[in-house]
């Protein structure tokens, strides 16, 4: 790429940013469970303001809330993404990026290119799986080794019985484990190809097993904002499937999720639940991005509706019969927010949080006024989120509004203390209680 390229991508990029529409909402207006839904804003240029990524200087961190405290569990990390512990306190990081399919195109493709460089997501995926051991119980990992490498853009992980399952980008490999192991050399088993490229818009795969083991859940993200690479492209996107174990068939377990990357059970239903990225373009506070159960054969709206049955009408060929099936989400999480990680407290450790989710926010790079860019919690009651969410972990961004590090992950380890995986700080965080 030249470098009159790059100038006048970077200065189109300047341009989209200074053409939203600022809101004058209150920001607690887009989260719960009736969130306000404004008019639409159609600009011809969209807007973009990603935080640039300068990292964490020595010693610093992240802020967490009122009676707790936050250390790194392990630093120098490529990328940490998803994080899951498994039965003996070691905890696996999956270490990824995106698998580079999609080409730039045109000015605006290549303006696009280098924010994500801006952003820290152009370095390439380190495509492994790491292990961290603390072993002395201190709250840092003393040892790390790559238990997996030459994987594809791997992200969800599940261990059922004797099998780690991982999804890459396009499918679900699974891996003999044995406690204990620091490193697997034994070839991975295909359990099913996922959709992928050569358009993998949203290629982040997350896996979650079902409490008995026989199926597996895949989160399959959309393959572009609003249908914009025509149906064809969307086909088996915007998911959750269901994957028999034992042999690897699926079915579509929910539809019309534009971008759903965390999933868990809620503890009281049993019920997965799934956080999920909503669609773009249509203003600073739409669309919500939320959590929700997710019901057998619902759903969700997307392309075609928002939150419901609200018809965004971008979305060509229409489908009336579709909206009309559409069902709202549970709670609202904030527009543009970029919520990933989810997961819910089960430990007695912080007994604040014992039945109520967190949820890491990435933050947004296409709002007037950043948002998410921390770790929130929303308190449960009868299996319902209740009130409004609660800041746990903040300080992503500096006073100069650059980003130090960015959530992604969240899981809490043996001892009951929260895991936060940062990807572009190549930390992952440990929160515990302050005394």
């Amino acid at each position: 790429m030249s470098g009159r390229t790059v100038i006048l991508g970077l200065s189109l990029a300047s341009l989209l940013a200074a053409c939203g529409a600022k809101s004058t909402l209150p920001s607690t207006a887009t989260f719960g469970p009736n969130p306000t839904l404004e008019a639409e804003h159609h600009a011809a240029i969209p807007t973009v303001n990603i935080a640039k990524v300068v990292g964490w200087a020595k010693g610093a961190a992240p802020t967490p809330a009122a009676g707790l405290k936050v250390a790194a569990f392990a630093t120098g990390l490529s990328h940490p993404r998803w994080l899951l512990v498994l039965p003996n306190g070691d905890v696996l990081a999956a270490l990824s990026g995106g698998p580079g399919y999609e080409k730039p195109k045109g000015l605006r493709g290549l303006a696009e290119k280098a924010l994500m460089g801006k952003a820290g997501a152009g370095s390439g995926s380190p495509n492994q799986i790491v292990l961290l051991r603390d072993a002395d119980g201190d709250g840092v990992a003393e040892t790390r080794s790559v238990l997996l490498s030459g994987l594809n853009s791997p992200i969800g992980m599940a261990l059922v019985g004797d099998t780690l399952y991982v999804a890459n980008t396009d499918s679900i490999v699974g891996f003999p484990y044995k406690a204990g192991d620091t490193q697997i050399t034994a070839p991975g088993v295909k359990l099913t190809d996922l959709p992928g490229g050569p358009i993998d818009h949203h290629w982040t795969k997350n896996i979650i097993a079902s409490p008995d083991g026989s199926k597996i859940f895949a989160s399959i993200g959309s393959n572009s904002n609003v249908m914009d690479n025509g149906p064809e492209a969307e086909v088996d996107r915007a998911d959750i499937l269901e994957v028999d174990r034992a042999t690897g068939k699926w079915t579509i377990y929910a539809s019309g999720l534009r971008n759903p990357v965390g999933m868990d059970f809620e503890p009281v239903s049993g019920l997965l639940w799934t956080a999920v990225n909503e669609r773009d373009e249509l203003g600073d506070n739409l669309v919500p991005d939320y959590f929700t159960s997710v019901k057998p054969g619902a759903f969700y709206g997307w392309p075609y509706s928002y939150w419901g049955r609200h018809v965004d009408t971008r979305a060509q060929p229409q489908r009336p019969d579709l909206v009309a099936k559409a069902i709202p989400p549970d709670y609202a999480l904030g527009a543009h927010t970029a919520s990933l990680g989810l997961t819910f407290y089960r430990s007695a450790l912080m007994p604040q949080f014992t039945g109520g989710a967190f949820i890491g926010q990435h933050g947004s790079w296409n709002r007037t006024e950043p948002a998410g860019y921390k770790v929130i919690f929303v308190a449960f009651q009868g299996g319902k989120p209740v009130g409004m969410p609660k800041d746990v972990l903040t300080g992503f961004l500096n006073a100069a509004g650059e980003a130090q590090g960015r959530p992604v992950g969240v899981t809490v380890d043996k001892a009951g203390a929260l895991l936060v995986a940062d990807d572009v700080g190549g930390v992952i965080w440990r929160v515990t209680p302050a005394k």
